[in-house]
């Protein structure tokens, strides 16, 4: 199916198409999950000349995962999308907290205005910084340190 509506803009991360030296660049559907990724990654005020831009999601980074941090999680995301992607609306997001530990899988459908088609993505958010491999070699690092 043909999106054009949706627009095309630079892949994010941006990379180099090694054919053409040309930066690469996303359409349709794949286009408007990058921007909504983009959205949650970004804290707002870190853009200079656009500090309204992005979402206060990474200062949920540590806390607890009662109903209540959940139910503001869900606000936050929901409220974000919808005042900053102007191509979707109707988002429903859903928390998985149980799946790993330390994560957070959140679960975003949304409708697309122009042709109401429904699209989803999940987006993994660590509560915790360290990876288990950090972990692990820390503690090595210390048990060597103590030897």
């Amino acid at each position: 199916m043909n999106f054009t509506y949706l627009g095309t803009g630079m892949k994010f991360p941006p990379q180099i198409n090694p054919a053409t030296g040309r930066f690469m660049t996303v359409s349709d559907e794949e286009s408007v999950k990058e921007s909504i990724y983009l959205i949650l990654m970004t804290q707002k005020r870190e853009r200079f000349m656009r500090p309204s831009f992005g979402s206060d999601i990474l200062s949920y980074a540590f806390m607890d995962t009662s109903t209540t941090a959940l139910n503001l999680i869900k606000q936050e995301i929901t409220s974000n999308i919808l005042s900053q992607e102007p191509r979707v609306e109707d988002v429903g997001i859903t928390i998985d907290d149980k799946q790993q530990a330390g994560c957070l899988m959140i679960y975003i459908d949304y409708v697309l205005k122009a042709d109401h088609s429904s699209g989803s993505m999940v987006f993994p958010f660590y509560l915790t910084q360290e990876p288990k491999e950090e972990e692990e070699a820390y503690e090595t690092m210390v048990q060597s340190e103590t030897e």
